[in-house]
């Protein structure tokens, strides 16, 4: 696999990670892609923020159930009206974009294909597209 990885990398193409720091599943990732010597780039909701654009190619391209992680705090804090009202996707967008928290994390995005969640076996599939 680790051929696949460099023959990537030579190509110039990016491994980009969307997430917020303080989060397991990304401190996971990010030792994960540190051990296979993956350079990657590192979106920081909470720096950066997130563009419509981007939620918008989150969403074509993973679908809402599971760009929105219904099991993060963020969601379960929420009323019960504002989960009935997210099942409209205008609802849904204004609402991750105020609440990036509430994104499946981590995303990954390479060659213009994206991956929600941290599993090894389909991360190393996804990078050898």
């Amino acid at each position: 696999m680790q051929i696949h990885y460099l023959c990537h990398l030579s190509l110039k193409i990016m491994l980009k990670i969307y997430g917020i720091p303080n989060c397991n599943s990304m401190k996971n990732a990010f030792d994960l892609l540190k051990s296979k010597n993956i350079s990657f780039e590192f979106h920081d909701y909470k720096k950066k923020g997130l563009s419509p654009e981007k939620l918008n190619d989150f969403l074509k391209n993973l679908g809402s159930e599971i760009v929105l992680n219904r099991q993060g705090s963020t969601y379960k804090q929420v009323d019960e009206q504002t989960k009935a009202s997210i099942a409209n996707i205008e609802s849904l967008k204004t609402f991750l974009l105020q609440k990036t928290s509430a994104i499946k994390r981590p995303i990954f995005e390479y060659n213009g294909n994206y991956l929600a969640g941290l599993n090894e076996k389909e991360l190393d599939s996804f990078l050898t597209i």
